[in-house]
């Protein structure tokens, strides 16, 4: 992270980024984080005696494919030339060092979870297993249960595309729109990071499953900071243009504003990944688990 920050505060030392600075910056991105995708999918394919965790690596590759995704869309377009501006022309570089750094961020977090996972995935089994009868579940899991369905998040993904599709009818997005957009991402993250430090307080006696928890916390802390930076800068541009303080002519292009829908739904993508690797994180605590015996 520390390279990282010392490298975009190079490039954007003139208030400029050059296309080959920009290609650095988005080779090193997308290879540190394809190489951890591939990682994480090939260790949720490997036989383990607690397969709670399978699921949490298959969550985290979840995650990372969506920034992944992202990032190549993104420095696809800015490389053609099709994105041009993202905020405005005088501050989208401040934007651009933020977004690498954090994306950078959560790509060192998901290597350092990487370490406590495996030591969960090979370490562990599953010492008691679920009871065929299931016994009935209070409001709390109840609710929980809903909102952790993969049906409910497909309906929250289907919900975000067309409240996108819904406000660019008349070719642009006003400041409310602009408004409803990031506090729903800027709420829901946040609950989910509360959750999650929750979580982790109550599992103490779990060092591994603790320290998985904790990281994957702070990966998320790092994202919602970027969604927080990127509309705090955006309704302050905004703010800016209703009262008459902006003297910027540049009027956005057409792919401009898709990309901005691009990422709004990518961070609701996100959001739902992270939901599902809660759910996976709370069945690992509820299941009662020992160190394997090792062969004799």
């Amino acid at each position: 992270v520390g390279i990282a920050l010392l490298w975009r505060a190079v490039v954007s030392s003139d208030e400029t980024v050059t296309l080959c600075e920009s290609a650095c910056s988005g080779v090193s991105l997308s290879i540190i984080g394809w190489l951890l995708f591939g990682y994480m999918y090939s260790m949720s394919r490997k036989p383990t005696d607690w397969p709670v965790t399978s699921r949490i690596y298959r969550s985290i590759a979840v995650s990372l494919l969506v920034i992944n995704i992202y990032v190549a869309i993104y420095y696809g377009m800015r490389w053609s030339g099709l994105l041009r501006v993202e905020i405005s022309v005088s501050h989208d570089y401040i934007y651009q060092d933020l977004r690498y750094v954090i994306f950078m961020a959560y790509y060192c977090v998901a290597i350092a979870a990487a370490r406590y996972l495996r030591g969960m995935h090979e370490k562990y089994r599953l010492l008691i297993k679920e009871s065929t009868k299931k016994r009935a579940k209070n409001i709390k899991e109840a609710i929980f249960f809903v909102m952790t369905h993969e049906r409910t998040l497909v309906v929250v993904i289907a919900a975000a595309i067309l409240w996108r599709v819904a406000i660019r009818t008349d070719s642009g997005v006003t400041f409310w729109e602009s408004t409803v957009s990031g506090i729903s991402l800027i709420v829901w993250g946040w609950s989910i990071f509360g959750y999650l430090c929750a979580l982790s307080v109550k599992v103490r006696h779990k060092i591994d499953l603790t320290r998985t928890i904790q990281h994957a916390a702070l990966g998320l802390c790092a994202v919602n900071v970027y969604a927080v930076f990127y509309y705090g800068l955006r309704w302050y541009e905004q703010i800016c243009r209703i009262m008459g303080e902006v003297t910027e002519t540049y009027v956005p292009q057409p792919l401009d504003m898709v990309f901005k829908d691009v990422r709004y739904v990518m961070l609701v993508l996100f959001y739902c990944a992270i939901v599902l690797l809660a759910k996976h994180l709370v069945k690992a605590y509820e299941d009662y688990t020992v160190p394997a015996r090792k062969s004799q």
